[in-house]
């Protein structure tokens, strides 16, 4: 099972990170050991102090697949969710400095997690779907998959292109605007539309 990861696939992102917007969608991964396990806190690594929650949608593979056009990625696919992705913004800056790899800032243990997902049936327009985080019941974060730069069915073609997809492999979508530090004893929710995806507390 891979994490597969879009970094950089929302503008306004983009621009409150002050990164140069890409050609390409940006793509890093998370090994299985970054997965939170359910009804587990997520615990600040003592190594950051300053990491950042990114609420992103999810789309869980569903066959094995290679090169796939974007006119067929759909059926590739049968499931929606939500998670996010944990960054050590400090860590990651001076990663960034010095022109090395993210991963120690982007793939620790816990570092993504995994809510749970809906059929794709349940929505009449995957490239129009609204998404938010609460943190502390405050709305921290908000999008919806029309700002995406690239879509989900584009998304699976590029990164076909590179790794054969796997039956549940995930691909992390990309975070909108409003990524922000967590502290102890925050409260994460993440909804689609109105549905709760996950309830994560920080310790």
């Amino acid at each position: 099972m891979k994490l597969i990861c879009i970094g950089r696939n929302y503008t306004a992102h983009i621009e409150e990170l002050e990164n140069e917007r890409p050609t390409d969608p940006v793509i890093f991964m998370k090994p299985d050991t970054a997965i939170l396990l359910k009804k587990q806190p997520f615990f600040i690594p003592e190594f950051s102090q300053d990491v950042h929650h990114e609420v992103e949608v999810l789309v869980r593979i569903n066959k094995v697949g290679k090169h796939i056009d974007k006119k067929f990625a759909h059926k590739y696919y049968d499931e929606i969710g939500l998670g996010i992705d944990f960054t050590a913004r400090d860590l990651q800056s001076k990663l960034k400095e010095k022109g090395l790899p993210w991963e120690k800032a982007k793939a620790f243990d816990g570092a993504a997690v995994i809510g749970d997902f809906l059929p794709k049936s349940d929505f009449k327009d995957l490239n129009n779907i609204n998404f938010h985080l609460e943190n502390n019941k405050k709305v921290v974060q908000k999008g919806n998959t029309s700002l995406m730069l690239w879509k989900i069915d584009a998304l699976i073609e590029y990164v076909s292109k590179y790794f054969t997809l796997k039956i549940g492999d995930i691909i992390f979508t990309g975070t909108p605007s409003g990524v922000a530090k967590v502290n102890p004893n925050d409260h994460l929710e993440g909804y689609i539309e109105n549905k709760q995806l996950f309830s994560i507390k920080v310790k």
